[in-house]
């Protein structure tokens, strides 16, 4: 039996129950478990001798008719996906940066029996933004499309595993930047990056974050989004 073949029956019988309460429409569990395998696969990095990266924060994207169907169960659904990625990276020997997470949201884009995996690699202390209550309150960074809330006062931006948003682009240094958040306000500080760090267009070495601004590093651009005043700053 393949590695494919018995990954699919682990997940099958881990979550088939929940499923096939959850999904009735052309949505299958092995489908969308198989989905994070292949991304798992598809986008390891080898980092050294013993060591390949996998993303580990995981969307789930699906139509609202599936979204609406899963909105009761969709945390026992994470955790059962969560424990079935977690175990392929063990047996494929992959290493993980940071917690691993499967969110669902609904995507206006896709019809029933549709759906689309988004992954990224995110280290523990940095959330993805995936709905209103991780987000009240705290100021977030959208990195090509995907948003990353700021959770600690200092988040690291860099093509290095150590770097608290990891940024998959040659341009990027390991150690690219920096923005660090406090009650007053955001700072985005360059740490002595080989190609610069811009902010609307023009490089800088330091200097303050407004809502809206947009961050260039390499070929990636963030944008940064300040939290609404009604929701303050803790």
């Amino acid at each position: 039996m393949g590695v494919l073949d018995r990954f699919e029956r682990g997940v099958e019988r881990a979550v088939n129950g929940v499923f096939a309460r959850a999904f009735r429409s052309e949505v299958q569990p092995v489908e969308v478990a198989s989905a994070l395998r292949r991304e798992l696969d598809d986008r390891a990095a080898v980092l050294g001798r013993g060591r390949t990266l996998v993303p580990n924060s995981f969307i789930v994207e699906l139509g609202r008719s599936d979204h609406d169907k899963i909105a009761s169960w969709q945390d026992t659904l994470s955790d059962e996906l969560v424990a079935a990625v977690t175990q392929h990276a063990e047996k494929q020997r992959y290493s993980f940066v940071g917690p691993v997470r499967v969110d669902f949201h609904e995507a206006d884009d896709l019809e029933t029996g549709v759906f689309r995996v988004l992954s990224s690699t995110v280290k523990g202390r940095v959330a993805p933004a995936t709905g209103r209550a991780s987000t009240a309150g705290r100021p977030k960074l959208e990195v090509d499309g995907r948003g990353y809330v700021l959770t600690e006062a200092v988040t690291v931006l860099g093509r290095g595993s150590d770097a608290d948003v990891v940024v998959d682009d040659p341009g990027v240094s390991r150690r690219h930047a920096e923005v660090r958040v406090s009650a007053s306000g955001a700072r985005l500080v360059d740490l002595g990056s080989t190609n610069g760090t811009f902010v609307d267009g023009e490089r800088v070495s330091s200097t303050d974050l407004f809502d809206g601004a947009t961050i260039t590093l390499g070929r990636t651009r963030a944008v940064y989004r300040a939290a609404r005043r009604d929701e303050g700053w803790t």
